[in-house]
């Protein structure tokens, strides 16, 4: 391990990892199975994208159902029953109203406590964190469930081989506790930002107050996901490289001292010109995108789990979070890494 000082944080309570849990759904969709209805290939899909297989939900599942099994698992790990607030980052609510966070705080066992959705894309479970932060900074809890969950297979359009092949379903959960700064686990200051000029890159045209409002009727495809490949693989890699240098910088730390980068699992090539633009090793970039594609929200913590689990990433390891989405929205944070179990 490098090392790296925890040099720039301010004095005062800090959220706390200590707990982390993943899920992922039964049902595997291989390249394979996808080939002949996209008129696309195994090596096209796996050159282009890393991934070889994703995760989808079966009938009678939802975005819901896989916070919960998540959550439950996190809950686990932290060796808690209960939490003071829950905190839900998706892109795919089970309904547009009300939001999904209470119900699965219900359905925990939580009923009661505070529990809300966050939207910001995939970069939404670093959003969640950050959010989760302020809740314990503020004494508004002592302890939260942060969630990533998202079902984009229920917005992808069938016949479109461009997103079908990137995108699976899942979730995954931490508990933050209450704790010192200088604690193992302790979220370093976090770097947010947005550019809505840019929100057309990420969409789903229809289904909002815009389209209804518009008194067009939507198309076939608007409710299905639509992205502008070539320019959100530029603004993924310059927005998380400079999210990356300023959440280092907060925390006194240098780039070269990052142990391992846990980025949003976009694309392979994607994660692969964000190390290189960081001057990092590649093989300190975690990935799990060939076996779960890009989970959205789920996907950074999914990662965690996955490498704790593999051992690739162990106790002491000076870690950054980073991620990018829609919106356009991204953010970075960094911690060092605490001694546990991911469920």
């Amino acid at each position: 391990m490098t090392g790296a000082p925890t040099a720039g944080r301010t004095p005062g309570p800090a959220a706390v990892l200590c707990g982390l849990g993943g899920w992922l759904p039964p049902k595997v969709v291989t390249n394979e199975e996808l080939v002949a209805r996209l008129d696309t290939s195994d090596e096209w899909i796996r050159t282009r994208t890393g991934i070889r297989q994703r995760h989808v939900i079966e009938p009678g599942m939802s975005t819901g159902s896989l916070a919960v099994e998540a959550g439950a698992r996190a809950l686990k790990s932290a060796q808690q029953d209960s939490v003071g607030a829950v905190v839900l980052a998706t892109t795919t609510p089970d309904r547009p109203c009300p939001a999904t966070a209470p119900e699965v705080a219900a359905r925990l066992g939580l009923a009661g406590v505070p529990a809300f959705d966050i939207g910001a894309v995939c970069a939404g479970f670093v959003y969640a964190l950050a959010t989760g932060a302020g809740l314990i900074a503020t004494g508004t809890a002592d302890d939260v469930l942060v969630i990533g969950a998202d079902a984009y297979s229920t917005l992808l359009d069938p016949e479109d081989r461009t997103t079908g092949p990137i995108f699976g379903d899942g979730a995954g959960a931490v508990v933050l506790r209450r704790g010192e700064p200088d604690e193992p686990g302790a979220l370093g200051g976090f770097d947010l930002g947005t550019d809505g000029h840019l929100s057309d890159l990420i969409e789903v045209p229809a289904g909002g107050s815009r389209q209804r409002g518009s008194g067009v009727p939507a198309g076939p495809r608007d409710h299905y996901f639509a992205m502008q490949g070539k320019q959100v693989f530029r603004h993924a890699v310059l927005r998380m490289t400079g999210s990356v240098h300023k959440a280092v910088g907060r925390a006194g730390w240098t780039v070269a001292g990052i142990d391992r980068l846990a980025a949003h699992q976009a694309n392979s090539r994607i994660l692969d010109a964000l190390t290189d633009q960081l001057e990092l090793p590649r093989e300190r970039a975690l990935s799990n995108i060939d076996r779960v594609g890009n989970t959205a929200a789920a996907s950074v913590p999914l990662l965690l789990a996955d490498s704790v689990n593999e051992g690739s990433l162990r106790a002491g390891h000076s870690v950054v979070l980073t991620s990018f989405g829609g919106g356009l929205a991204w953010g970075s944070t960094t911690l060092r890494w605490p001694q546990l179990d991911a469920v």
